[in-house]
């Protein structure tokens, strides 16, 4: 094991953020070599440290408070996948960042990774990977990721809690669940889906940032996490209680009202996001179709997707609910709902599902 530690040079006139403290994991020695040189270029980052192994990496989080972890999947012994769910735990807050060949577009490792926790994964670079620009994007995912893991609270002194403004939840039947979630979401939305009662009498409707090519994967780890079936949806399939319809990677999942049923109506134009698929139009198109008995919930991601629709959804009479700060890897989707005052509870994903149990208990006995 590597332990080493660098300090950055800083204008003496200006206090600047402290350098994002990151580990490299990976069996090999070029790789790690080639890894710092690029990270170690950034004046905003610092190695502090270098591991060869998933072992030596625990042994190293014993020692040294970390941001990011950089992790290889495929390693000698314990391999990166199978060491990442207690990385996370002895990183003390710390994100993973996939960084391995075997996280190519459309392999379903990379989902497993990212439902297990890990916050991003990239490819190593190869030929046809980033056109040469791999490192201006390791740059950039690490600059994202840890902004997200050291968002500011505002003007909220350490060790406080700034206060959210909740509104009381709807009452009522269920009509639609609605999830979005992005980077760090697929976490969640396990976390979410587990203690969800098995029948809720509503479909459930998933949009999550992630590639076409990931879709097919993903969904069915949705099934196994939780004992329902789930699709990627296409255009004019009807919706179905107890599902879980998955937008695709290219277009927004919306709904439509037909003399036959609910629809789903795909949707590929710009959303305010950018996003694609959007939050947003998922969350409009529930407001417009279920109204007061839509529910919407926000999960971890970065930006804003969904705070649009979020209004929607509460303005209709529909209720939102959003993860809270210590248990999204990002909480930036999730902030923006809270701190918008949209939210009628702002917890861990599982009690969320727990809330929405507790409503369904509500209609049940009245």
């Amino acid at each position: 094991m590597n332990l080493r530690t660098s300090f950055a040079r800083r204008p003496p006139d200006r206090v600047a953020e402290p350098p994002l403290r990151v580990m490299i994991v990976d069996d090999s020695t070029v790789a790690r070599a080639v890894l710092s040189r690029m990270i170690g270029s950034h004046d905003e980052f610092e190695i502090v440290a270098v591991a060869g192994s998933a072992h030596e990496a625990l042994e190293a989080l014993k020692a040294v408070r970390v941001d990011v972890i950089l992790l290889d999947l495929e390693m000698p012994g314990a391999s990166g996948i199978e060491a990442l769910p207690e990385l996370i735990r002895k990183g003390r807050g710390a994100r993973v960042l996939i960084v391995s060949s075997m996280a190519e577009d459309g392999a379903e490792i990379t989902v497993k990774a990212l439902a297990l926790g890990a916050a991003d994964a990239l490819p190593k670079p190869g030929v046809g990977n980033f056109g040469g620009r791999f490192s201006e994007v390791l740059a950039d995912r690490l600059r994202r990721i840890g902004a997200a893991t050291r968002e500011p609270a505002g003007d909220v002194a350490p060790g406080e809690v700034a206060p959210l403004r909740l509104i009381e939840m709807s009452e009522g039947p269920i009509g639609c669940v609605a999830l979005a979630a992005s980077t760090g979401g697929l976490h969640a939305l396990f976390e979410f889906l587990r203690p969800l009662p098995r029948r809720i009498g509503a479909p459930i409707l998933v949009t999550q940032h992630l590639p076409s090519i990931f879709m097919v994967h993903f969904a069915r780890q949705l099934a196994n996490a939780s004992g329902r079936k789930a699709v990627v949806v296409e255009d004019g399939d009807p919706i179905h209680d107890d599902v879980i319809h998955v937008a695709p990677g290219d277009a927004h999942l919306c709904l439509e009202r037909t003399g036959e049923g609910v629809r789903v109506k795909l949707d590929r134009g710009r959303a305010a996001s950018g996003c694609l698929p959007s939050a947003d139009p998922m969350l409009e198109s529930v407001a417009k179709t279920f109204g007061a008995a839509g529910i919407g919930v926000m999960l971890s991601g970065m930006g804003r997707d969904g705070l649009i629709g979020a209004r929607k959804i509460v303005d209709s009479g529909g209720a939102m609910l959003a993860q809270d700060r210590h248990s999204a890897a990002i909480w930036g989707m999730p902030r923006g709902v809270a701190e918008a005052g949209l939210a009628s509870a702002v917890m861990p994903p599982a009690d969320l599902a727990r809330k929405i149990a507790q409503r369904l208990e509500t209609v049940k006995w009245k």
